[in-house]
């Protein structure tokens, strides 16, 4: 019988062996992507896909958000590659009513008017996973936020899945070492976490996943708690919106972090960044250097779209971004 210090190697070994390989296999996969892609197969999907999201961000700041948030939905259950998108069929019970994206996620008409679009200049050509890509970094430019250059290459996903997405997808009540953890299982680091979750410069969250916080927590500052509970009251109201970035919620800056440094993150899992933990330092870093985090989430968000793409002969270039093409 091994004895428990052995146990303990062989668990550890394990795991560097699994996290080895799963990095081995974002490697190979993202490694076939690039920047040119589509350079002679369709020169303008770029910015067509541009076009329709400055229009769309333009009517509604809230979209830029909203875009970006489908892309990293996407991204975190079985790699980026438009499962997200699917509805549901007879054969899989797709993602978009998993409990992260039930009544959440929102932005799908915008993709299925720039496929449309992309679909009209270039047939079958440029898939719905990287659509998602170039639309998060759209969204964000247009809100004064970092660009950075999209790999593109991506094929789109025949399947979804409704239980990676409940399992897989960070929860707002999530705590500082179950974050680290999910984001791990992806390939990224605790760099990249905190640097991501400043997506949350923009964009709004329901009631139902901060109310919580605001009436229990106390690591809150307790005139921002007072003033969220006049739109989420404790009983019903779930649906009432309050904006992560209560300073500047319309414009892509550092303000969520500054935000994070006087206890006023409005989910649980955005306070955990900066809550005396590993994390606080880089928190504290970003609140002084803007210029740091805008490099920081540019190269995080390139890290993020390299997660298991499908490539080469995999998946397929879906006709409508809803549904797997028919046979």
């Amino acid at each position: 019988m091994a004895t428990s210090s052995s146990s303990s190697s062989l668990a550890a070994s394990s795991i560097m062996i699994i996290s080895l390989s799963l990095l081995l296999l974002l490697t190979i996969s993202s490694a076939q992507l690039s920047s040119t892609f589509y350079d002679t197969s369709c020169p303008n999907a770029l910015s067509t896909i541009k076009s329709v999201v400055s229009d769309a961000v333009a009517k509604e700041s809230r979209m830029g958000a909203s875009l970006l948030r489908l892309h990293f939905h996407d991204c975190f259950v079985n790699g980026c590659d438009g499962s997200v998108l699917l509805d549901d069929t007879a054969n899989f019970t797709g993602e978009k009513n998993a409990n992260p994206n039930k009544n959440s996620l929102r932005g799908f008409d915008v993709i299925d008017s720039i496929k449309s679009k992309v679909e009209a200049i270039c047939a079958q050509t440029v898939s719905c996973a990287d659509i998602l890509a170039v639309a998060a970094r759209d969204s964000v430019v247009s809100l004064g936020g970092p660009s950075w250059t999209v790999k593109l290459g991506r094929r789109d996903a025949t399947t979804a899945s409704f239980s990676t997405a409940n399992s897989d997808l960070p929860n707002p009540a999530s705590d500082l070492s179950t974050l680290i953890t999910a984001f791990s299982n992806k390939g990224l680091s605790t760099n990249d976490l905190v640097a991501l979750s400043g997506a949350h410069t923009i964009g709004q969250a329901r009631c139902a996943t901060f109310r919580t916080r605001i009436y229990n927590e106390t690591n809150i500052d307790s005139s921002y708690a007072t003033s969220l509970q006049a739109n989420c009251p404790s009983v019903g109201g779930d649906g009432n919106l309050s904006d992560l970035d209560l300073q500047t919620p319309a414009a892509f800056d550092n303000n969520y972090y500054v935000n994070l440094a006087s206890k006023k993150g409005l989910l649980h899992s955005d306070q955990q960044l900066f809550n005396g933990g590993s994390t606080d330092s880089q928190v504290t870093s970003y609140t002084n250097n803007a210029g740091q985090f805008s490099s920081d989430f540019a190269a995080a968000m390139v890290k993020m779209g390299d997660i298991g793409p499908l490539t080469g002969t995999q998946g397929q270039i879906r006709l409508n971004c809803k549904n797997v093409n028919s046979s």
